[in-house]
C-alpha cells in the first residue's frame, strides 16, 4: 500500500446493495481504527454496487450480529460512483462479481489498480476466497461475515501501519 506522508490513506468498501456485507466491513475497520488508534492514518467508507436500498440503514439481523461485538452501524446505503476512484486510494470488494463490477466503472487502468478482492487479506482464513453474501442465510452466515471481515481489517490494519512506520 503507498501511503502519502500526512495524508489519511482512503478505503471504500463494496458489495452488492451495501446493507451486509460493505457496511459491516465499514464497521469492523472503524472499531479497528479506534481500538489502534489509527484516525489520523485511516478513513473508511461503503457503498453498493446497486443503488436500490441507498438511504437505507443496514439489515436488522447485520446489525444485531455486529451489536453483539460491539459495533454499531449506522451507515445508510448508497450506491458507488465513478467519483469514488478519485476520492479513495484502495476500493476493496467482497467478491468476484464485486470486483468484475468495479472494474466496469473504472475509467482507467490507474483507477482499476485501485480496486482489490478482500481475500487477498486474509491470515486466518486463506481457504476463503470471498465474503459470502449472508443475506438468504441464516445467523451462522452473518456471524461468518464477521470473522472474515475482522481477520481482513486487522491484516489491511497492520499493513498500513506497517507503511507507516509507526
Amino acid at each position: 500500500m503507498e501511503i502519502k506522508k500526512g495524508q489519511k490513506y482512503k478505503i471504500l468498501f463494496v458489495c452488492l446493495g451495501n446493507i451486509c456485507r460493505s457496511p459491516a466491513a465499514q464497521g469492523v475497520m472503524e472499531q479497528i481504527i479506534e481500538e489502534e488508534h489509527l484516525g489520523d492514518l485511516i478513513e473508511v467508507d461503503s457503498a453498493g454496487i446497486l443503488g436500490y436500498h441507498s438511504g437505507e440503514l443496514p439489515d436488522k439481523r447485520m446489525r444485531v450480529h455486529a451489536r453483539m461485538r460491539g459495533l454499531e452501524l449506522t451507515h445508510r446505503s448508497r450506491q458507488v460512483k465513478h467519483e469514488d476512484f478519485e476520492k479513495f486510494d484502495k476500493i476493496i470488494g467482497m467478491d468476484d462479481a464485486n470486483l468484475d463490477d468495479l472494474k466496469d466503472i473504472a475509467f482507467t487502468l490507474e483507477e482499476s489498480k485501485k480496486i482489490v478482492g478482500i481475500s487477498k487479506y486474509f491470515r486466518l482464513h486463506k481457504g476463503h476466497d470471498c465474503i459470502p453474501d449472508p443475506y438468504y442465510g441464516g445467523s451462522e452466515g452473518f456471524e461468518n461475515v464477521l470473522d472474515l471481515l475482522d481477520d481482513a481489517c486487522r491484516t489491511i490494519a497492520d499493513e498500513i501501519k506497517e507503511n507507516k512506520q509507526l
